[in-house]
């Protein structure tokens, strides 16, 4: 086989890395604009929450096509080689991102308009379903002895770098062009700048040399001829996946989710921080947390992957809900003082959960109006036909918006965050113990997946675990939380999803996976 000195080392990792990161820009910009995708391509009658559920959902579809791209790209990475495979997931990707900045809006084409979105969506989840297996494979593989976890640590820096390019072209478009225009039309800006950075990423990959392991596999005419197969349909080696991801890539992928883009959602529907203000602290805290991914895979290859990993569901089970209190109090005082003071209490009989559809009765109404404006809140069940709210001495009957926006004026609810009360470092820093944990997480994981798997069908065998669990755990989890949220008016509720996951890897992986960091991956 042939070795790998330094330099070709920094050259794979600066080329792989570089692309990575532009692919999960690519990505992530949607979930980044989320909130304003939502009311521009679904109808108005769905309502504020419904539209951004819908949004969401959107947002999910790529993550539901993942595993499957990591099905069709892994088994081509494993029988045609890494380098070829990513190559053509970072082509698929760059073409589908752009056409999402020129798709027609709801107003424009009407049902059309999300049809062509999920679509474009769905491309993108095929996209990086093959992406991550074959980045993280390739700089393994390219990796020095005892330096596996230092290398892919780059790589796992691509996700939250993706995430931090995505929140600075946003800002940076919107803070030019104001938030008018780039409510109009401003917003495709960032989804055509693919284009440049698709140019840029494809020249730089294809001067890399294929991955020297691989080659020598295929040289000695010992490549998988049924990868898929031979990761699925062997129990030896399915246990494995099923292991990793249970018991590692789910919580992974929760810590991930939550510490990173369920936060800024927090900041901006819960707390009413205003767009550019959320935005500018959690950049700052994924800018300082960034470095933290080599750090912890660096940590791994001398202590351990699996020990770091379970030390951060851990850590994000018995802090979340502290942390996010936290960010209440340091965020929007007045609001944690008005909650504390004068809940917010609602009685009815005809509440129900809305998955996508607009407010029915006027219980749903009234939830609806609370939940747009921030407002905690809480549901009895009546016997008494319509809905009354209870906002300190006021009592209104029935889905009053005036009454109900003046007992909250009256009670101390603020309209949104006074940018003068955020305690903008607290916040920050908070931000950054959970960005922290997620690098204490993702940093390890690629490595991890690298060693547990069969050089052969390595690739096929590390993607389905990753993009199940880390797209279906945890991607949906912004969806899943937010419902939860939502239908029971508790703002800290949705976050017993993420500590349900954590757990269970916490507790799987625990007692039945191994420790890797030791493992030849070359076998």
């Amino acid at each position: 086989m042939a070795t790998v000195n330094a330099q070709e080392q920094r050259k794979v990792i600066f080329g792989s890395s570089l692309g990575t990161a532009f692919e999960w820009y690519d990505f992530f910009v949607f979930g980044t604009l989320a909130a304003i995708l939502g009311p521009l391509f679904y109808s108005k009658e769905l309502g504020e929450t419904g539209a951004f559920l819908a949004g969401l959902a959107t947002y999910g579809a790529g993550l539901v096509l993942r595993p499957f791209g990591s099905l069709i790209f892994g088994r081509m990475g494993d029988v045609v080689g890494r380098k070829t495979t990513f190559m053509m997931t970072m082509t698929l990707m760059g073409v589908s991102t752009a056409g999402v900045g020129l798709l027609p809006t709801y107003e424009t084409a009407g049902i059309l308009a999300p049809i062509l979105l999920v679509i474009l969506r769905c491309l993108q989840g095929l996209a990086l379903g093959g992406e991550y297996g074959g980045a993280a494979t390739y700089v393994a593989e390219h990796a020095l002895p005892g330096k596996r976890g230092y290398a892919t640590g780059w790589i796992q820096i691509c996700a939250s770098l993706g995430f931090f390019m995505s929140l600075v072209v946003v800002l940076a478009c919107q803070s030019i062009m104001g938030e008018a225009t780039f409510k109009s039309w401003g917003w495709r800006i960032p989804f055509l700048i693919s284009v440049l950075l698709f140019g840029v990423s494809l020249y730089i990959r294809s001067k890399l040399n294929e991955s020297p392991v691989f080659a020598a596999l295929k040289a000695s005419g010992n490549l998988s001829t049924a990868p898929v197969r031979d990761s699925f349909a062997n129990w030896s080696n399915m246990k494995y996946v099923l292991l990793s991801l249970f018991g590692a890539v789910a919580g992974v992928g929760i810590v991930w989710y939550t510490g990173q883009f369920y936060a800024l959602i927090f900041l901006q529907k819960s707390l009413k921080v205003d767009f550019s203000t959320a935005y500018i602290l959690m950049s700052v805290a994924l800018a300082l947390a960034i470095p933290f991914y080599v750090v912890f895979g660096t940590l791994s290859d001398k202590f351990g992957r699996k020990r770091l990993m379970m030390l951060s569901f851990v850590l994000a089970s018995v802090s979340y809900i502290p942390l996010f209190q936290a960010l209440t109090h340091f965020a929007n005082p007045a609001l944690e003082q008005a909650m504390a003071r004068t809940p917010v209490r609602m009685q009815s009989n005809e509440c129900s959960v809305r998955l996508f559809a607009g407010p029915a009765s006027d219980c749903d109404k009234v939830k609806e109006f609370l939940n747009t404006s921030g407002v905690a809140h809480s549901l009895q069940t009546s016997n008494q036909a319509g809905v009354t709210t209870s906002i300190g001495s006021a009592s209104i009957n029935g889905f009053d918006t005036r009454a109900i926006k003046a007992a909250l004026e009256q009670a101390g609810y603020p309209a949104k965050a006074d940018p003068a009360a955020i305690n903008k470092p607290m916040v920050v820093l908070i931000l950054f113990m959970l960005v922290f944990y997620v690098c204490m997480a993702y940093g390890p994981i690629a490595a991890y997946l690298v060693e547990l798997f069969p050089t052969r069908i390595r690739y096929s065998s590390i993607s389905l675990p990753y993009h199940i669990g880390t797209g279906y755990f945890g991607g949906f989890m912004l969806y899943f939380a937010t419902l939860i949220a939502t239908s029971t008016g508790d703002i800290y509720s949705g976050l017993y999803y993420s500590i349900a996951v954590a757990l269970m890897s916490l507790l799987i992986g625990g007692l039945f996976l191994p420790e890797t960091k030791d493992w030849d991956i070359s076998r």
